[in-house]
């Protein structure tokens, strides 16, 4: 069994969306980051920088006799995909795409976005001209997944993986960070792909709603 500690934030939903991807039964530990429990020794010890998402692989014993586990968002995303052969093409050129949009990203949407949701709704620290250059880099970096989307349906190629699980958990909150994705016709087609899927309105909905049923509805009229 996997278990993964996070919590519904753009970064937490990938590794739902990614297992329910592969049809993996996995355990969701919500963490309560308002009330810091990722801060605590219990978490630490799994992930010593505090933050979400992390796994714990129950079947996978380490070399401290263990069971494995792994943080960072990327890392998880690339050991799921592997494990599990899925999520990262066929080829050799494939994973290498993969890698490339994962690590674009990871180095790249997710801190020009979280940048301009922390300095938009901070006061500690209010600064327009911050919010103003955030924004333009983020702006930028959506002109080159429109760039690469007006020529390839997926981030990698002709295959659906990791790296548009993981840039589609940032750009479904592009509009709040003021990213108005009409401007980006391709990735907007893109978003409204990926958003159809069945695994990732049911990862949506258990992140949101962890007691609750999800139906068969989605797949049922996708049928």
């Amino acid at each position: 069994m996997i278990k993964v500690f996070t919590a519904n934030t753009p970064n937490g939903i990938k590794i739902p969306m990614a297992l329910e991807e592969l049809g993996i039964p996995y355990q969701l530990v919500r963490l309560d980051l308002a009330n810091r429990e990722q801060k605590s020794p219990d978490f630490l010890a799994i992930n010593p920088n505090g933050r979400i998402p992390a796994i714990i692989d129950e079947d996978v014993i380490d070399e401290s006799g263990k069971p494995l586990s792994v943080f960072e968002s990327g890392a998880i995303l690339l050991y799921l995909a592997e494990k599990y052969q899925g999520l990262i093409g066929e080829t050799a050129e494939d994973r290498i795409r993969t890698l490339e949009w994962l690590f674009f990203q990871i180095g790249g949407v997710g801190p020009m976005f979280g940048q301009v949701s922390f300095f938009k709704s901070t006061e500690s620290y209010p600064s327009e001209n911050a919010v103003a250059r955030f924004q333009e880099e983020s702006r930028r970096l959506v002109e080159v997944l429109e760039s690469r989307l007006q020529r390839s349906p997926w981030l990698a190629g002709s295959h659906y993986t990791i790296a548009d699980i993981a840039n589609y958990g940032w750009l479904r909150y592009a509009e709040s960070v003021g990213v108005e994705l009409e401007a980006y016709p391709s990735v907007l087609r893109w978003c409204e792909a990926i958003g159809l899927r069945f695994a990732i309105n049911k990862a949506i909905h258990r992140a949101e709603n962890p007691d609750a049923q999800f139906g068969n509805s989605l797949r049922d009229r996708a049928a």
